[in-house]
């Protein structure tokens, strides 16, 4: 059996936990909530790669990704373009997109990622 590890833990979630090999990261939002997803999607990614950093992995060990968007419609391309230039070529997670209502109405993305550690 092995170990679980919690990184940026509290009462309610832990940001990261290594579990069986793998490395899940929770849901992760921009605290810039400035009205363009480009931007939040940025922010969520840096967020990503320091949780990343602290697991001791990087972006090329990913394995899955769900992002939920506040707008679909409006944000689906401006997402994609920043999500596009962040993955590295040829280490593309399985990923899912959908819309979701986010816990801010300011909060256009949000991204969960799960990799192998």
């Amino acid at each position: 059996m092995s170990d679980i590890v919690r990184i940026d833990t509290n009462q309610r979630m832990s940001r990261v936990v290594k579990a069986a090999g793998l490395v899940f990261i929770g849901g992760q939002t921009s605290a810039d909530q400035t009205p363009d997803v480009k931007l939040q999607t940025a922010k969520v990614l840096e967020k990503i790669d320091g949780f990343l950093d602290k697991a001791g992995i990087d972006k090329t060990r990913l394995v899955s990704a769900q992002v939920w968007l506040a707008d679909i419609d409006r944000d689906f391309a401006g997402m994609n373009e920043v999500w596009d230039a962040w993955v590295p070529q040829g280490c593309a997670p399985t990923r899912a997109t959908v819309q979701a209502k986010l816990a801010s109405p300011a909060l256009l993305v949000e991204i969960a990622v799960v990799a192998l550690g």
